[in-house]
């Protein structure tokens, strides 16, 4: 019986969030500050105040969602606890993955919004604007997904950018080629195959730039092996050597997020209770989804860090 540590991923996002925390914890304003400091802007005002259209801004959205799980994290270890104590494994959807690492000692909390600020940046510049797609296709299983991606990627890409679980995936390419593979998906049976409101075709080909992007960013960063090991979106496997990671997080660029099978590895490997840290519910509802096994709670408020606490 064991515990992992999720980091929730974009779309979690919302005006408010953090804004408990700083004004119950010290510790949660000094990393709301670092944050601050690391990029050059009044990122917490943003997100204590808004607007809304502002902060979810893929730029801003990122290192904002880091610095809340961050947060919880720091007012957690005010209280005593210790993730290499408490927590086998830990992981995050897509930018969650860098609030992982960053949870688990391996990247510094300035460091980590930079490299969100960079790879928010590269995400949404790697494609013009009006030229990507995702949609979320729900009710079909991966192998019906991937076949739909394949007949429809003869004029642009179009492939799987996220593994949600419960028949959750979301597609990613060229706008084309990912609207002809929802309309096929609807006539294969999907429950719903809904284009979804994105700045960019993230986890897709067309991310490319970005990648190369984050490889220069992730060089010129000092990034250690984390207090527990990682469980990697593009491997769901864990993985704790420093380099090794830097790689992964180049390859998730235009990977895809496998987080049915990290969960699923979760449950093989003895874990028993999934505890989701920062903005919002979403990985915790999926724990339940993917696996019943797995108990799931999520910590995002003081009152969610008492209750924790006190066991």
């Amino acid at each position: 019986m064991s515990t992992a540590f999720t980091f929730p991923g974009q779309g979690s996002q919302s005006v408010g969030m953090g804004k408990e925390l700083a004004d119950a914890f010290a510790e949660a304003r000094a990393v709301f500050d670092e944050v601050d400091d690391a990029l050059g802007q009044q990122l917490s005002v943003l997100m204590f105040e808004g607007p809304a259209d502002e902060l979810t801004l893929t730029a801003n959205a990122q290192p904002a969602l880091m610095a809340v799980s961050m947060a919880a994290m720091r007012a957690l270890e005010a209280g005593g606890f210790s993730l290499n104590e408490k927590a086998a494994f830990v992981a995050g959807h897509s930018l969650g993955e860098y609030s992982a690492l960053a949870a688990a000692g391996a990247l510094t909390v300035g460091d980590t919004a930079r490299l969100l600020r960079i790879r928010g940046n590269a995400m949404q510049d790697a494609v013009p604007v009006g030229k990507g797609a995702m949609a979320a296709i729900i009710g079909l299983e991966q192998d019906a997904v991937e076949a739909i991606c394949s007949a429809c990627a003869a004029d642009g890409v179009c492939q799987i950018a996220n593994d949600n679980g419960g028949g959750q995936l979301v597609i990613s390419g060229a706008k084309e080629s990912v609207e002809e593979a929802a309309a096929l998906a609807s006539e294969k049976g999907a429950k719903r195959a809904l284009l979804l409101s994105v700045s960019a075709p993230f986890h897709s080909a067309l991310m490319q730039p970005a990648a190369e992007a984050m490889r220069a960013a992730l060089d010129e960063v000092n990034l250690i092996s984390p207090v527990v090991p990682l469980v990697a979106n593009v491997l769901a496997q864990p993985v704790t050597q420093p380099q090794e990671i830097k790689d992964l997080l180049v390859r998730q660029v235009t990977g895809q997020v496998r987080w049915r099978e990290t969960v699923s590895w979760f449950a093989e490997n003895g874990v028993t209770e999934a505890v989701e840290v920062g903005a919002g519910k979403v990985l915790t509802g999926l724990a339940r989804r993917i696996d019943r096994s797995i108990s799931g709670r999520a910590i995002n408020t003081p009152q969610d860090i008492e209750n924790y606490l006190q066991g």
